[in-house]
């Protein structure tokens, strides 16, 4: 077993015997510090309880948004300093005109995708990026992202965990694709 999947087997044991409050608590530290993504206590807890499975992605959604305001807060107070040890000014200004036209786009995308979303919330700190921005983009994602999971797993229930589980990463690949494509050809008509 290598240590991302020790990482998240080690994650859901520890959390998942806290319920809510675990899956809470794991949303709100995967978007501004932890790896583990809140999908290895949310997926468990709707096959657990497939009825609270709207319930399971609300407490995700909010706990997500807070982390991704304290991650956001991690990067504006101390993450400019480290990023100019490992990147030149000049390469930061021109991430931070990019995040600033395309950033909410940035947010959104990273939001609903397997990505570590704490890149998303400390890098929109660091350049500081509207923290409305940041928010209305993190529950527009992040909730789209963990609704559509309990809906998925609500409707067809366990025989789709092991397609889910098996695939999980290509089906959020395949949406961040879509998004970009949608991006794109919106860019492309205006």
């Amino acid at each position: 077993m290598g240590i991302v999947e020790g990482l998240l087997e080690w994650s859901k044991g520890f959390f998942l015997p806290f319920g809510e409050a675990g899956l809470f608590v794991v949303a709100a530290a995967e978007s501004s510090v932890f790896p583990v993504p809140p999908d290895v206590i949310l997926i468990p807890l709707i096959l657990l309880n497939p009825a609270l499975g709207l319930y399971y992605a609300a407490i995700s959604t909010i706990g997500s948004v807070l982390g991704g305001i304290a991650g956001y807060y991690i990067g504006l107070k101390g993450g400019r300093p480290l990023a100019r040890r490992f990147f030149s000014e000049k390469r930061l200004d021109r991430v931070d005109r990019y995040f600033k036209e395309y950033g909410s786009w940035a947010v959104l995308i990273a939001a609903f995708t397997p990505i570590p979303y704490k890149v998303f919330t400390v890098a929109a700190g660091v350049l500081d990026v509207s923290l409305a921005t940041l928010v209305i983009a993190s529950v527009i994602g992040r909730s789209g992202r963990f609704f559509l999971v309990a809906a998925v797993f609500h409707l067809f229930g366990p025989r789709l965990r092991a397609l889910i589980e098996r695939y999980f990463d290509l089906f959020t690949l395949a949406l961040l694709v879509l998004g970009v494509a949608g991006f794109l050809v919106v860019r492309f008509v205006r």
